[in-house]
């Protein structure tokens, strides 16, 4: 029998659906208007909600309200939930389009323009003394710079461990659209920030 290298992790766990399968369970209870089910995914998804709709739509002031439209139409539509997807793909998608078509009641530009250009990198500073609040201040900057189809790809992928095929169903669009505002985000954030991409995300 052939050993791996000391430093090999061997194959990666088994997925445990467990999770997915008692959210699934909660959106079947919320069906049946069980309201003690539907205060658990609230508890559950508020935060989530929250920092996703924060990021995507750079205004404070709606985010509450979307988090409630959101919540809303899940207590309201529960029982149309196939269960084809993750309940937080069912979820965040909801939010996802609550949250364009309110910034397009704000006529804010939902993607970049044709021939948009890469912002100018900032010059290097001593990043490494720099605070950790800094950090997060430049990189909330940064962000806020991208178009919020972008922003959305961007949230989703980094402070959501969520994959580009959850993604492309979360947002509405092939699994290739989602890559390619990834890499313009990411194009566009590296010019922005000194060092790597990942040392910020």
């Amino acid at each position: 029998m052939q050993r791996r290298p000391r430093d090999d992790p061997g194959p990666p766990p088994p997925h445990d659906p467990a999770p997915e399968q008692a959210e699934a369970r909660l959106i079947a209870r919320v069906a049946a208007r069980e309201a003690g089910a539907f205060a658990l995914l609230y508890r559950a998804y508020h935060p989530r909600l929250t920092r996703f709709l924060e990021r995507m739509t750079r205004r404070s002031g709606l985010v509450e309200e979307l988090v409630d439209d959101t919540m809303l139409t899940l207590w309201q539509s529960a029982d149309r939930y196939n269960g084809l997807s993750k309940v937080s793909t069912w979820v965040f998608g909801i939010a996802y389009r609550k949250a364009l078509n309110a910034l397009r009641r704000l006529d804010e530009p939902l993607e970049d323009a044709p021939g948009d250009e890469p912002l100018a990198p900032r010059e290097a500073g001593p990043e490494a003394q720099c605070g950790r609040q800094e950090l997060l201040r430049q990189l909330e900057q940064a962000l806020a710079e991208l178009s919020p189809a972008q922003r959305a790809v961007v949230d989703l992928t980094y402070f959501h461990g969520i994959g580009y095929r959850e993604i492309a169903a979360i947002v509405g669009c092939p699994v290739d659209t989602v890559k390619t505002r990834m890499f313009h985000a990411r194009r566009r954030l590296r010019a922005r920030l000194a060092g790597r991409l990942e040392d910020w995300l």
